[in-house]
């Protein structure tokens, strides 16, 4: 137990120290982020709409393959030698990769069917 805490900490704090000063330079970036999705999509249109749900989908779905990947190279890093462990680890890397590749190749394809429907968005 001691081990996991020794990894697990410094891996929260290493994932949200940027998050804390990204908040610190901005007075309100809620409302910055906000203007800048209305601009980029289209605003409150049907396709604006849709992008934001299909791009936030997404963008957790990758966030997910990119923990995965940490998990299958930490599950493979500390097998010890132990065959069946480390195996394990492999196939959560795999599987996580293949997950990354199909989420950014997703996005692709949905960014250019939505360009061939409603324009450029």
């Amino acid at each position: 137990m001691k081990k996991i805490t020794k990894f697990v900490l410094p891996s929260l704090a290493g994932l949200i120290a940027p998050l804390t000063v990204w908040a610190v330079n901005f007075t309100n970036p809620a409302d910055k982020y906000l203007v800048n999705f209305a601009n980029r999509t289209g605003g409150n249109t049907f396709a604006g709409i849709l992008l934001f749900i299909v791009q936030a989908l997404l963008g957790i779905v990758g966030l997910l393959s990119v923990l995965f990947i940490i998990l299958g190279g930490f599950q493979y890093i500390t097998s010890r030698g132990d065959e069946e462990a480390a195996t394990t680890g492999k196939k959560t890397l795999t599987n996580a990769i293949i997950g990354l590749v199909v989420t950014i190749f997703s996005y692709i394809i949905v960014v250019v069917i939505m360009n061939a429907f409603f324009g450029k968005v």
